[in-house]
């Protein structure tokens, strides 16, 4: 049934992208007009959800998950009217040209940003759980500020980047692509669903894994998506489909191997990207359903420090500052908190031969998260196990939510979850295992002090 989300004003911006970024660090960012689509919070006045369940799970066609590092023949292609041609690779010029750009949305961004803003005021009132995490972020972005300062330089003056791809229509419908060095032979490509409490989420803050993992000769894919209030959970689903659809078609263009595609999520992200994999099931084991990609063409699914059953974790994240009224918003409501938890969608038996074709997937998180337990991953794995999905997940001792994933990339030298990660990429090829070995340890980019104090003072 339609359910009232948002009010919205009836005036409509010239721009319709939101961008929202979590600190002072924020970086530029870049906005795209889009004269066929509302006004970004349109879509939260009054929407009709479909269901995400076929009425029709009958799989006359479905093919069993080929084992772990196989190569998947099986690709199913189908043209749509959405598809887009690649962006040609862009040189130095055309670089500087695009940096230029960003600065020149920056005033149209302020004002959308400022707006935004008050209307999530609105939705949180005066409350001392967010006000404090606010003001904790802001000590936790200061500190690590030296590090956000040389992840920024390379993310703006970085000639292996290529900023903004549009791959869809919608607001925010852009990529980043980060290119390794070395253009010998098509490389694996993992694409990444940035983090951010579903609100705060930018292309952006996937920097700094983009750039470590394309000196370990993989291309990375960091996909934009809308968030809230511009947009609601099936609208981010949407959009992270739509943009894997992109790469699965359009990567080879820019020397990656359409073969050796990996999807990746972080936090709000990996939340996402799963919903997208199992919502992808649900749609080829439909009868007569063509999609423009299809799972066979993703070798695995890489969720770090996500959560995956939304029902145990609506009074915990209350708790934290994300108020249960700000979240259901979100999620569209109490009633589709099922439909958006991975870990209950799997179980249903209404999906039925769906689920044998999710890729093999790989959970990272840390013990000592306290912005999404642990236990999300651990309990995921087993019921994906259950129903026969290639799983795991791996832990780290201690670690937050935020050490995983900034603190120890910006402590230098090497840490387990990024061994682990490029281990799993590589796995299939000697050659590269070999160079990885030998590969010189990464350089600090904050000082240990630093790190230590922001460890005790994140309020992720």
């Amino acid at each position: 049934m339609p359910s009232q989300i948002l009010p919205v004003p009836n005036n409509r911006p010239l721009n319709s992208a939101i961008i929202t970024p979590p600190s002072s660090a924020a970086m530029l960012l870049k906005t795209t007009k889009d004269d066929n689509d509302d006004e970004p919070s349109a879509s939260l006045l009054i929407q009709e959800h479909k269901p995400l369940l076929s009425p029709n799970t009958n799989n006359n066609n479905s093919m069993a998950h080929p084992p772990y590092l196989q190569q998947k023949n099986r690709r199913r292609r189908a043209a749509t009217a959405d598809s887009l041609s690649p962006i040609p690779i862009s040189n130095d010029t055309s670089n500087r040209s695009s940096f230029t750009e960003d600065v020149r949305h920056v005033a149209s961004e302020t004002f959308l940003l400022t707006r935004l803003g008050l209307k999530m005021l609105g939705y949180l009132g005066v409350g001392y759980r967010w006000i404090t995490r606010l003001l904790a972020l802001g000590c936790y972005a200061a500190l690590l500020f030296p590090g956000f300062i040389q992840v920024g330089y390379y993310y703006f003056f970085s000639s292996q980047i290529r900023r903004s791809i549009v791959y869809g229509d919608k607001p925010r419908n852009r990529l980043d692509l980060y290119l390794p060095k070395n253009s010998n032979g098509p490389k694996p490509v993992v694409a990444f669903v940035t983090g951010g409490a579903w609100i705060i989420g930018y292309k952006a803050w996937g920097s700094l894994l983009g750039q470590q993992l394309s000196d370990r000769d993989i291309i990375v894919a960091c996909i934009d998506y809308r968030n809230f209030p511009q947009g609601t959970i099936s609208d981010m689903v949407s959009d992270a489909s739509q943009g894997i659809s992109f790469l699965c078609n359009n990567i080879a263009e820019y020397g990656g191997d359409p073969n050796r595609i990996y999807l990746m999520g972080q936090s709000a992200g990996a939340h996402i990207a799963a919903c997208t994999i199992v919502e992808q099931a649900i749609k080829e084991a439909g009868e007569g359903e063509v999609t423009s990609w299809n799972l066979s063409q993703i070798k695995a699914y890489f969720g770090l420090s996500g959560g995956y059953n939304l029902l145990n974790l609506v009074d915990h994240f209350h708790s934290r500052g994300l108020y249960r009224s700000v979240f259901l918003s979100i999620m569209e409501g109490e009633e589709s908190l099922q439909r958006f938890s991975p870990e209950m969608m799997i179980q249903d038996p209404n999906i039925g031969s769906g689920v044998s074709l999710l890729p093999p997937i790989v959970l990272f998180h840390g013990t000592g998260d306290y912005s999404i337990p642990s236990d999300q991953s651990t309990s995921f794995a087993e019921a994906l196990k259950r129903v026969g999905v290639t799983a795991e997940a791996i832990l780290y001792d201690g670690k937050t939510h935020t050490d995983v994933f900034l603190q120890d990339p910006m402590r230098g030298g090497k840490d387990d979850m990024f061994e682990d990660l490029v281990a799993y990429v590589h796995s299939g090829d000697a050659e590269a295992r070999a160079r990885d070995a030998t590969a010189p340890p990464r350089r600090r980019l904050v000082p240990e002090c630093m790190l230590k104090l922001a460890h005790s003072i994140s309020p992720f």
